[in-house]
């Protein structure tokens, strides 16, 4: 290739599909689309490698679409991380300006960032982001951009998301094993949000749900800054399963008529529609109602909202989302999906497809691809700043060993 510094690569590894998007990265403007690539996705469960091999197949397969529709090779990539065992909590740092002027100088950030992400984390959890909220400088809060301010005391408000080591090193490992370098990890609703949220929404505060296959992402949204982060395991996984066992039809089936006639809002259907159901065994099909299969779905995309609703709640944003409810990912394509979550949150409510890139935006213009696009303009802004190479899960396995030996100095 291409050893094109130009080049960004998202890869999208999720629990139904891998999606593989290539960019080229343009001074002063968007990245450009120029390549796409997607495989099915059967070693993962709930956002978690369960199975290597499979993986490290399915990732292969879909970067070798994206190179052959790009006309280029790629080597490294941003890599979007989920599941259950992500966690998102905020925490606060305080630090005193140093310098003869008392003016905050880019040191003064990074140490105040650092001792803010000073917290005790258990053994097995590692940081993933610390995402600044805003900076206080002697009780003047509000602050986004402190540098060059003068004061004696300088404040900051992070959210530290972390996950579990075992599973971003899985995640490392299979991306490596597939001969590709990391370069940076990033968490899933934090690169749809990239993609699918404006400037204004994030500034009146907005609730971001990502309903994939095997998760719903969330991420609250207020002054501009991400004030909290959660993950559901539930997804479109569910729906599909819940069709197959209420139409009794292969789940194959079930995820094609869920695709083709799914509706999250009984009352949008007319009662005459019918739809054809496969049946198991080589019985004939048989001709069902299409209101029962939205019947099916609304009470399990009802169940989804509600949890989404209790956890903003529980949080204490449900009064600081003023812009609403933005909803992305696969499940979100279904007709009535926006209509229901307005009913359940009873806040403004649109589908999120992704925007802000050139190139082949026909191609990526449906939520479905929401978190690679989000990658790819998350990789555009960050990718001087690699984290991981190939070494990374060595590296990782060795800060494991580290904290556990630190923690059984304090037994022994």
């Amino acid at each position: 290739m291409a050893k094109d510094g130009n080049l960004v690569v998202g890869l999208d590894i999720g629990t139904t599909k891998i999606c593989a998007i290539i960019a080229e990265g343009r001074d002063g403007g968007p990245p450009d689309v120029i390549g796409l690539g997607t495989s099915p996705s059967r070693g993962l469960r709930k956002g978690v490698v369960v199975n290597i091999d499979v993986t490290v197949e399915s990732i292969k397969r879909a970067i070798e679409e994206a190179e052959l529709m790009a006309g280029v090779e790629v080597d490294s990539v941003f890599v979007g991380i989920a599941g259950g065992h992500i966690k998102g909590f905020n925490s606060r740092g305080v630090i005193a300006i140093s310098g003869k002027n008392k003016e905050v100088t880019q040191a003064d950030i990074d140490r105040v960032i650092d001792a803010a992400k000073a917290v005790a984390l258990p053994v097995d959890r590692e940081v993933i982001h610390v995402l600044p909220q805003e900076f206080i400088i002697d009780d003047q809060g509000g602050i986004k951009e402190p540098l060059g301010m003068s004061g004696v005391r300088l404040e900051a408000e992070v959210h530290i998301v972390t996950g579990a080591v075992t599973s971003a090193q899985n995640l490392i490992k299979c991306v490596n094993r597939a001969g590709l370098e990391v370069q940076d990890i990033v968490l899933q609703q934090l690169a749809s949000s990239e993609a699918t949220l404006t400037p204004d929404e994030r500034e009146l505060g907005v609730v971001l749900v990502d309903i994939g296959g095997g998760t719903t992402d969330i991420a609250v949204f207020v002054e501009g800054s991400i004030w909290h982060t959660a993950v559901l395991s539930l997804g479109g996984d569910h729906l599909t399963n819940d069709i197959a066992i209420g139409l009794r039809t292969p789940t194959a089936e079930a995820e094609e008529i869920k695709k083709k006639f799914g509706c999250a809002l009984a009352s949008l259907v007319k009662s005459d529609e019918t739809i054809e159901v496969p049946s198991v065994g080589g019985r004939k099909p048989r001709v069902l109602s299409r209101q029962m299969l939205c019947e099916i779905i609304q009470p399990r995309m009802e169940e989804i909202f509600s949890l989404v609703d209790r956890e903003v709640k529980r949080a204490g944003y449900d009064e600081a989302v003023a812009a609403g409810v933005v909803v992305t990912g696969g499940a979100s394509i279904m007709e009535g999906v926006p209509e229901l979550a307005e009913q359940i949150f009873d806040l403004p409510a649109r589908r999120g497809d992704p925007t802000g890139v050139g190139g082949l935006v026909d191609v990526i213009s449906s939520p479905i691809y929401a978190t690679g696009v989000g990658l790819i303009l998350y990789g555009a802004e960050h990718r001087r700043e690699h984290r991981f190479g190939k070494a990374s899960d060595r590296r990782i396995f060795e800060k494991v060993i580290k904290r556990m030996k630190e923690w059984f100095g304090d037994f022994f």
